[in-house]
């Protein structure tokens, strides 16, 4: 143990608390009572939810990698390399997805429609693959 003067109080400081003169333990604070239950809550949520998420999104990623080399391999190169003549798809950032939903489905420049040949889920799973190797993420 060891003993501190603070305020004019002696504070004695064991392993399991804290004693003032009174011997009454000091009342924690309500921020500290919220902190430490959101630490909690989201220490619980974020261990359980990695593994399914990241389970899901590499089977999202797998599916749009086999949609990509369907589709748009042939233009926008193989594994998202490019030759230069079309858009890099990997300079596409996470707040651009309505700019790509809209170019994929009613076309861009050389690009022709998408719109009625790709799913709403290939586009999706597209985006992800994409997303996946972007410079940005």
């Amino acid at each position: 143990m060891r003993e501190a003067a603070r305020g004019g109080l002696f504070l004695i400081a064991g392993r399991d608390n804290c004693l003032n003169m009174t011997n009454e333990r000091p009342q924690p604070t309500r921020f500290r009572r919220v902190a430490a239950r959101a630490a909690f809550l989201s220490a619980a949520t974020v261990s359980s939810m990695p593994a399914a998420l990241a389970q899901e999104d590499a089977a999202k990623i797998a599916a749009g990698e086999a949609v990509y080399n369907t589709n748009c391999a042939i233009c926008h190169g193989d594994n998202l390399v490019n030759t230069g003549q079309t858009f890099d798809l990997r300079k596409l950032k996470a707040n651009e997805r309505p700019r790509f939903d809209y170019s994929v489905r009613n076309g861009k420049n050389q690009m022709p429609p998408w719109k009625g040949v790709l799913s709403d889920e290939e586009i999706d799973q597209l985006w992800h693959y994409i997303r996946a190797n972007a410079y940005e993420r």
